[in-house]
């Protein structure tokens, strides 16, 4: 015999119905497109970016989609002003259910030319940012039986000459992930990571080059780049009913392009 109730919740279109989720780096990109596929699943999203004025555009299709999104700003790499935010963000709305740590930043250099700074920062935003948040979410996830996604690259799993600040950060986020999944998961907290190849962005678009850009095409398989909301429908699925029993683990979109 089927049960009902648990086909009508998976099977609804609004999953999320009543969740509240944080994304940060939400300004636009992949970032906006997870954070617009969220609140379109019933998720009320807040909108994190360097600015509240950024992430106000993204905010406003969210909001469209499920009233009550906002937008907030942040910096990532600063742990009290993410702790601040946080906390008053589990006050604001009673609960904190989905978390998906997308800002980051990239400084490409070869390791000659490379500057102390240019590393820290990348390693200060795209590690450590994603280290505050879960430490601050964590304890208002824990009463939820929430979710945290992490957008990695697969650069942090091959590598790539000129990013070694960049794929160190990436790959470092692999290990957080999973050393929270196994710390977590004792108070139902799942905690994965979307590890995309290229996807169509602002730099992607500045290769104006045809010859450069059929080669970047050639060497995925499936020959093109993704689409923001390709990733974004990846998240979907890890913080929805479907990726109920998935945990620690990486998901790679990227067309074919590591294998």
């Amino acid at each position: 015999m089927t049960d009902t109730s648990t086909t009508a919740t998976v099977s609804s279109t609004r999953p999320l119905e009543g969740q509240v989720a944080i994304v940060t780096g939400a300004s636009r990109g992949i970032g906006a497109a997870i954070a617009e596929q969220l609140a379109a699943r019933g998720a009320k999203v807040v909108c994190l970016a360097t600015s509240a004025e950024r992430a106000s555009e993204t905010a406003a299709r969210c909001a469209a989609l499920t009233p009550g999104a906002e937008a907030l700003g942040v910096d990532v790499a600063k742990t009290a002003e993410v702790m601040a935010l946080v906390d008053a963000i589990a006050k604001k709305h009673g609960r904190l259910d989905i978390l998906v740590n997308n800002a980051g930043v990239t400084k490409d250099q070869l390791i000659l030319r490379m500057s102390e700074e240019d590393f820290d920062r990348v390693l200060d935003v795209n590690l450590k940012g994603a280290w505050n948040f879960c430490k601050a979410a964590s304890r208002s996830l824990m009463k939820s039986g929430g979710v945290i996604v992490n957008i990695g690259s697969i650069v942090g799993l091959t590598g790539n000459a000129g990013q070694s600040n960049y794929a160190a950060s990436k790959a470092a986020l692999v290990g957080l992930t999973k050393s929270l999944a196994k710390e977590l998961a004792g108070r139902k907290v799942r905690v994965n990571l979307v590890a995309p190849g290229y996807v169509r962005s602002d730099m992607t678009a500045a290769i104006t080059d045809e010859a450069a850009a059929a080669k970047m095409r050639e060497s995925i398989p499936l020959g093109r780049i993704a689409e923001p909301n390709e990733i974004a429908l990846a998240v979907d699925y890890l913080v929805g009913p479907g990726g109920a029993y998935v945990t620690g683990q990486i998901l790679v979109v990227d067309g074919g392009l590591s294998l």
